[in-house]
């Protein structure tokens, strides 16, 4: 990963025209050949970015130009670098979840009949090409259904089983693929965006939960 910090202003071209203004803004050039350009004012989100594939070009003139498959251009005109440097990450092990995350899938997956009577699982952090699904399983008429599990369910939650959903319905052996949005406290915007886009909302209490697991495993 590269990061350049730099006195700079910003052309976009393509659909839409956009422009930024001279100021001091981190570029943020990732492995993937990916370019962000980002204030100091948000949390994450850049001011504008060309996702990859794409090519960067950079000008004896000061002058970068970013271009995707589509032929769009940021054009990122630089009066000074301030900072550059180059960092290697390495290979990301991805999201590893809590432990309350990780012990709610294992009761769920253990226990199937709180999702609905007739339920079975079919595996715990089922594949995909942009991560695991938290648990794919079958209803009680055999339709298959895909489950992410968080503690604090917000809208970035729905967002990720959106796109779990739209992957495992490219798979006819899977297709129809349905979702549930499961969490211990699931937010109002969360469940709205998730009844707008067919997924049912879920919402586990952890305490009963362990409580069922005590249950089970008392002999007397």
């Amino acid at each position: 990963m590269r990061l350049v910090i730099a006195r700079c202003s910003v052309d976009y071209a393509g659909r839409l025209s956009a422009h930024l203004p001279t100021a001091t803004r981190l570029l943020l050039i990732k492995a993937d050949g990916s370019l962000s350009v980002h204030a100091d004012d948000r949390a994450y989100k850049p001011l504008n970015w060309m996702s990859p594939p794409c090519t960067l070009k950079e000008g004896d003139d000061g002058v970068w130009t970013v271009v995707n498959k589509a032929g769009e251009q940021l054009i990122i005109s630089i009066e000074e670098i301030l900072h550059d440097s180059s960092h290697e990450l390495g290979v990301d092990p991805g999201l590893i979840k809590d432990g309350v995350e990780a012990h709610l899938q294992e009761l769920l997956a253990d226990r199937m009949e709180i999702l609905g009577a007739g339920w079975t699982l079919v595996r715990r952090e089922y594949p995909t090409a942009i991560g695991p699904v938290d648990i794919l399983c079958r209803d009680a008429s055999g339709g298959t259904v895909a489950v992410e599990l968080k503690r604090r369910g917000d809208i970035d939650g729905v967002e990720q089983l959106t796109r779990y959903l739209e992957l495992l319905n490219r798979d006819p052996h899977l297709a129809p693929v349905r979702g549930v949005f499961a969490a211990q406290e699931i937010k109002p915007q969360a469940r709205v965006l998730a009844t707008d886009r067919n997924i049912d909302c879920l919402v586990l209490d952890y305490d009963a939960m362990r409580g069922i697991e005590d249950d089970k495993l008392r002999l007397f």
